[in-house]
């Protein structure tokens, strides 16, 4: 479900590991109005998934859930902090509701997109992320979509996602009057904040994402395995 399928194109970097902060995944906790205090769900476990339940307690969350299948990368959320929530065994909004003692959270993120898989991992759902938002988070809560959806989808799974449309309960949304942060990432806008944050040690974002440091002899290999999904391949780091 939460694992879009944008294969290795946010996968590999090059460089050193102190020069990556997922801008991305910060833009998705101030698209959805986030506030100090509030608890944040997050849906897609993916570097830019880590990245946004990586900001949210950064920024001051009291509760961060994170929603995926991968076990790498539902052990990564709860290493830094956050309450990991496998989809492959439940709804996930009511597996949140139900350790909030019936409560929802303030906020959601869909770190997926359009290419979102449903609970059994392989069939691609488009709208899933969106209803399970609209699900968990309370009324007057607030939703921030840095997950890509777009004008044309090559590869989508029908023809409707594939030109742009998504089905989801709109009328759940206005019913409990939910805002809608969406809209690709001007790294510009915060890129020197995230770099003066790692200067300063605040933010150590290579410690969230950054699954394997190899050699660039060993790309095709790495881009094959996180491609995959396998041996634990969520970020990989080259080195010349």
């Amino acid at each position: 479900m939460y694992e879009g399928r944008v294969a290795a194109q946010t996968g590999i970097i090059f460089g050193h590991e102190k020069s990556l902060f997922c801008a991305k995944g910060w833009h998705g906790v101030q698209l959805s109005g986030f506030r100090p205090g509030e608890s944040v769900a997050v849906f897609g476990g993916g570097p830019v998934g880590l990245m946004a339940a990586y900001s949210a307690i950064l920024c001051g969350a009291s509760e961060v859930y994170v929603v995926d299948r991968v076990p790498e990368r539902l052990a990564k959320a709860k290493e830094i902090g956050c309450t990991p929530i496998d989809f492959s065994k439940g709804d996930p909004a009511e597996q949140i509701i139900k350790l909030r003692g019936g409560h929802e959270v303030d906020r959601g993120i869909d770190a997926v997109g359009y290419r979102a898989i449903a609970a059994d991992g392989k069939t691609e759902q488009p709208n899933v992320v969106l209803e399970g938002l609209i699900k968990v988070v309370r009324p007057t809560g607030g939703l921030g979509v840095p997950g890509l959806y777009v004008p044309k989808g090559p590869g989508a799974s029908d023809s409707a996602s594939a030109n742009g449309y998504i089905s989801f309960p709109f009328g759940k949304l206005f019913a409990k009057g939910l805002t809608l942060g969406t809209g690709p990432c001007n790294v510009k806008t915060d890129n020197r904040y995230l770099r003066d944050l790692i200067i300063a040690g605040k933010a150590k974002p290579s410690f969230v994402v950054v699954s394997h440091n190899l050699s660039l002899n060993d790309a095709a290999d790495a881009y094959d395995k996180f491609d995959k999904r396998i041996d634990g391949y969520t970020k990989v780091l080259l080195h010349p």
